[in-house]
């Protein structure tokens, strides 16, 4: 072999060698816990995993707290106008409230979660209906096409939230492995 190839082979191995003991690092950057006073607040006001917080984020804008969807939910954890004007009815905020204050948009988020755990128990249930809304997993839940026991959802009909479901529980997996019960209530 070449010096010239030695050369390339040996940075090669080094820049290997220096992902594989900083992969720890890069994994954190990839699954950061950005606004972590907000979600360990809010996670552990309403009894929230806040590993799932951060998946929800993380899938819902990528952690842009300016996050625009093109069907007009807003911020950091995706709040749509409905449940915004729900959220100030029953927190009893300020009509004028700014839905992109990371605080203000996380809160909203983990009392929404909180909410639909009290309807539907189980974390995936609840994923599904933080995208596709209750009320269509409730149909689902009815539907024999999609739940075979009415308990659990075997197909979730709307590709979206399939999708969605399976990104969430992914990050989900990694901010365990990441961060273990440290991210946990």
């Amino acid at each position: 072999m070449s010096k010239k190839g030695i050369l390339i082979l040996s940075v090669i191995i080094i820049l290997a060698g220096g992902i594989f003991f900083e992969s720890g690092k890069i994994m954190s950057m990839l699954y950061p816990r950005k606004y972590s006073i907000y979600v360990k607040k809010y996670s552990q006001e309403y009894n929230l995993d806040e590993n799932l917080v951060y998946s929800i984020i993380k899938a819902e804008s990528k952690f842009n707290e300016k996050a625009l969807s093109r069907t007009g939910a807003k911020g950091l954890m995706q709040i749509s106008d409905i449940t915004k004007d729900w959220a100030i009815d029953q927190l009893k905020l300020n009509k004028d409230i700014d839905i992109y204050n990371p605080e203000i948009n996380i809160r909203i988020g983990c009392w929404y979660l909180s909410t639909l755990y009290k309807e539907f128990g189980k974390t995936d249930l609840v994923i599904a209906a933080y995208n596709g809304g209750s009320g269509n997993v409730k149909k689902w839940l009815a539907d024999e096409g999609y739940s075979k026991d009415g308990e659990n959802l075997h197909i979730i009909p709307f590709l979206e939230t399939d999708s969605y479901v399976e990104k969430v529980k992914e990050n989900y997996e990694q901010y365990n492995e990441l961060y273990g019960k440290e991210g946990r209530n």
